[in-house]
């Protein structure tokens, strides 16, 4: 296939080949992998119901070319866009959809969308959607400045004395002037891409570690503390929340999403945003989504009674007028009841998946150290109809096989990304 043919309006430079690799040539590469100066070990996964290869080397890591600016969205538990433009580029060519169930903050889509290919994506969180669709059509920094002139930041506004705790008074008053200018745009119909954009921004940057959030010091972005438990943190830190430009910092972060962002991917990014489809509901039933027309899936499931995504997300939620009890996030605690789900999200992925089309799907997390993920996924795909082709384990730290099955490592979980390859025969 030559690129000519699908160049639409990116305005791409022309690549000298855009290929899928079969199952044969994709393992074939795995096991002579040896970009980062490792050899690959192959074996079998240890369970002996599941008959299928094990890849283990350092595929992507972070010493490689960074990740795109645009990737910069704190989220719980994300995995880093090495790892779906990994296998985007090997597993489908331009103008193919790809497809993340769990979009979480986006990252596949994001990816996707930079590589040329159709973003899709569904999250049962609508924090999903405002975090990743303002990423696919972004304003210019002239445009964003002229749009926070226009807000009145420093009106009287009742504001919630409780969020003290994080904030200055003048910057939760800031803040509440801001949700409630960006609550009214979107109820009236008027919510244009600089105000997404705007909110995708603020609703990242309400609390941190470093002078770029709007709060005092506390938890990693990636998620909100209690009141109570940001009470102890000012106790124990002997703080006080600071004044914060709330204008400037919205600035600031916008100019680094933006700084690696040319004129080139900016188009491209248009015509991905046009393309594109992001849902809001359980990816278990996706009817908006036709049958047979997706090529590839990257994506990683909710973690195992380890990630309490709903309380994490509480004051995001807040400022994005979601009543957050309302958000039927997946808490599944019992192994059966995770595998019993995974079956019925790997059956709507089977409808939608193209014929030999791939899933790859990231099983980070394992329950104790006792429990691979792999040993529930493989056959939950099996009755969908999926077949298991291999397991990829990603390891920046190996130096003996065991040290990939064993426990301390394992439940460190940092360092290492296990990926299942499906796909539809």
């Amino acid at each position: 296939m030559h690129t000519k043919q699908i160049n639409f309006d990116f305005g791409l430079e022309s690549a000298t080949e855009d290929y899928v690799r079969s199952p044969q040539e994709f393992r074939a590469e795995l096991e002579s992998f040896r970009e980062f100066g490792k050899e690959t070990i192959v074996e079998q996964f240890p369970d002996s119901n599941i008959n299928v290869p094990v890849f283990i080397n350092e595929f992507w890591t972070s010493k490689q070319r960074a990740a795109h600016s645009l990737h910069e969205i704190s989220y719980r538990a994300c995995f880093k866009p090495q790892l779906p433009r990994f296998f985007i580029e090997r597993l489908t060519k331009r103008g193919e959809r790809v497809y993340d169930p769990f979009a979480g903050r986006g990252t596949t889509i994001i990816e996707a969308a930079l590589l040329g290919r159709i973003p899709m994506g569904c999250d049962i969180n609508p924090l999903s959607e405002i975090l990743a669709r303002p990423r696919l059509d972004p304003p210019s920094i002239p445009e964003i400045a002229e749009r926070l002139q226009k807000i009145e930041f420093n009106q009287k506004t009742e504001t919630r004395n409780d969020l003290l705790a994080f904030y200055h008074a003048k910057t939760l008053r800031a803040i509440t002037n801001l949700r409630g200018y960006l609550l009214n745009q979107k109820r009236e119909g008027k919510l244009d891409r600089t105000d997404a954009w705007i909110r995708m921004v603020s609703t990242n940057r309400l609390t941190g570690h470093s002078p770029g959030f709007f709060s005092v010091y506390t938890m990693p972005p990636n998620q909100a503390v209690s009141i109570k438990s940001q009470q102890k943190i000012n106790a124990k830190r002997q703080q006080t929340p600071e004044e914060k430009d709330v204008t400037e910092i919205i600035l600031r972060k916008s100019r680094s999403l933006l700084k690696r962002l040319d004129a080139q991917q900016a188009n491209q990014l248009r015509f991905a945003a046009r393309k594109s489809q992001i849902l809001t509901g359980s990816c278990d039933s996706t009817p908006q989504i036709k049958d047979n027309s997706i090529q590839l899936v990257v994506t990683s499931p909710p973690f195992l009674d380890i990630v309490d995504y709903q309380t994490d997300n509480w004051l995001r939620c807040w400022f994005n007028g979601i009543e957050v009890t309302k958000v039927e996030i997946w808490q599944l605690r019992k192994p059966e009841d995770w595998q019993n789900r995974m079956q019925k999200v790997f059956q709507e992925l089977h409808r939608v998946l193209a014929p030999g089309g791939f899933i790859a799907f990231e099983v980070g997390e394992i329950k104790g150290g006792k429990l691979p993920l792999e040993t529930l996924v493989v056959p939950a795909a099996k009755e969908a109809n999926l077949t298991p082709l291999l397991i990829l384990i990603n390891d920046q730290k190996f130096t003996k096989t065991s040290n990939c099955w064993g426990v301390d490592n394992l439940q460190k979980g940092t360092n290492t990304n296990r990926i299942i390859l499906l796909r539809k025969e």
